[in-house]
């Protein structure tokens, strides 16, 4: 493979580099669990190589429920990617998260049903912890980063994934409300859990769009607008993340790099010699 990337970038259409990125390159990335979402573009700034993948594909043609989020994250790895900044859209159930605000939550409901969301499988069983799902160490990063860019940032929320395409339902939106949610969004998970059974660094900047359905003083929210708010935060999601990339230390010491070191609890004698080559690049260290 031609070019490693260190940090990687998830995002969503028009999201593909950052100005000032050189020696721009386009990888494709083949796995045991199909193709990523789209080619993966990888170019370097500020000395530093940074991946990125437009989540559904150019165009924007991948539903939430279809996303090959294996596929993705796997790719990442393969090229070497340890720190993975997701870009999402989400609704707000908070009158203070106001749309065109960005939050970066440290917390996750899984309301999802359709989505596989463990890349253990045929043959070998691990259980990871997930109690904070979100990097804190690249979480912080990505606050002050988004502090520095100029934007109204909050941090410390829940972020409700819900299984999409269609929005929520009035009764819906006020039942997570009233658990005391903040954000809901179609994407997330899986994307957060199979980044820390691959024992990568995973944190979200969500830009809020909409106040989801509850509020009784709004119309229900219009992809229209979403859409143009989503197209507005491009250039500060490229600030961000430039800003961000600066920041990365070059050694990681939080609780994802060692993820795996005690999850795999199948007897390695009995992991299927097929399942144990598929997943080498995730339990390579830990099994042989």
């Amino acid at each position: 493979m031609s070019k490693e990337a260190k940090i990687a970038v998830i995002g969503g259409t028009g999201l593909y580099e950052i100005e000032g990125m050189t020696d721009v390159e386009e990888v494709q990335v083949k796995t045991p669990f199909g193709d990523p979402s789209d080619p993966i573009i990888i170019g370097t700034l500020q000395d530093t190589n940074i991946a990125f993948l437009p989540r559904h594909g150019r165009g924007h043609r991948i539903s939430p429920s279809e996303l090959p989020a294996r596929a993705n994250i796997y790719a990442l790895k393969s090229l070497g990617v340890e720190w993975i900044i997701a870009i999402n859209s989400c609704g707000s159930f908070k009158e203070e998260l106001k749309p065109r605000d960005l939050v970066i939550p440290d917390q996750v409901l899984d309301r999802t049903r359709n989505r596989i969301s463990t890349f253990f499988q045929n043959g070998i069983v691990a259980h990871l912890p997930f109690a904070e799902p979100f990097c804190p160490v690249l979480s912080q990063i990505l606050y002050k980063a988004a502090h520095e860019a100029g934007a109204t940032v909050h941090k410390g929320s829940t972020f409700v994934a819900m299984e999409g395409p269609q929005f929520s339902t009035k009764a819906e939106s006020r039942l997570y409300k009233a658990w005391g949610a903040d954000i809901i969004g179609m994407t997330v998970l899986p994307e957060a859990k199979l980044a820390r059974e691959a024992e990568m660094c995973y944190a979200t900047v969500a830009c809020v769009t909409d106040y989801d359905s509850w509020h009784d003083a709004l119309d229900p929210v219009k992809i229209e607008e979403i859409l143009d708010i989503l197209a507005k935060n491009i250039d500060r999601a490229k600030h961000i993340i430039k800003i961000a990339a600066g920041h990365i230390p070059k050694d990681r010491y939080c609780e994802c790099v060692n993820a795996l070191a005690t999850a795999i609890v199948t007897a390695p004698e009995l992991i299927p010699e097929q399942t144990k080559k598929d997943l080498d690049l995730l339990i390579g260290k830990y099994i042989k």
